[in-house]
């Protein structure tokens, strides 16, 4: 179940850096972001490209290398901090768009899910 979880991450973040890679403009503008210039576009392409490619790599890794324990350690260490705070920004910037509630709900499940299998492999133990 834990392999599942991890190479699910992988494949998404794949998903997600290519996407937000080959359509730029069309992935920030519907999260609400404005991309001027080469800056704005370099950063975005870094982060949402780079950093989601390399995001995916890991779960990837971890997955084939069954070291799932580890897998599930990234996962609580990129969606405690990304749950929390999309969860203060929900608070204070309300109403969001449809897009951006959309991720946050996927975040909660994906934390909630890695927080489940790490108990369920605690108890394992």
């Amino acid at each position: 179940m834990v392999k599942a979880y991890l190479y699910f991450n992988a494949a998404m973040y794949l998903l997600l850096a290519a996407w937000c890679t080959v359509s730029p403009w069309g992935t920030a503008g519907a999260l609400g972001l404005r991309l001027d210039g080469p800056s704005g576009l370099s950063e975005y392409l870094v982060i949402y490209g780079g950093l989601q490619l390399g995001m995916s790599f890991l779960f990837a890794w971890f997955a084939r290398a069954n070291q799932l324990r580890n897998g599930l350690v990234l996962a609580l260490a990129f969606y405690i901090p990304i749950v929390l705070y999309r969860s203060v920004s929900l608070a204070m910037l309300w109403p969001v768009g449809s897009v951006t509630l959309a991720l946050a709900v996927g975040e909660w499940l994906l934390l909630l899910a890695a927080a489940l299998l790490w108990t369920r492999t605690r108890a394992a133990r």
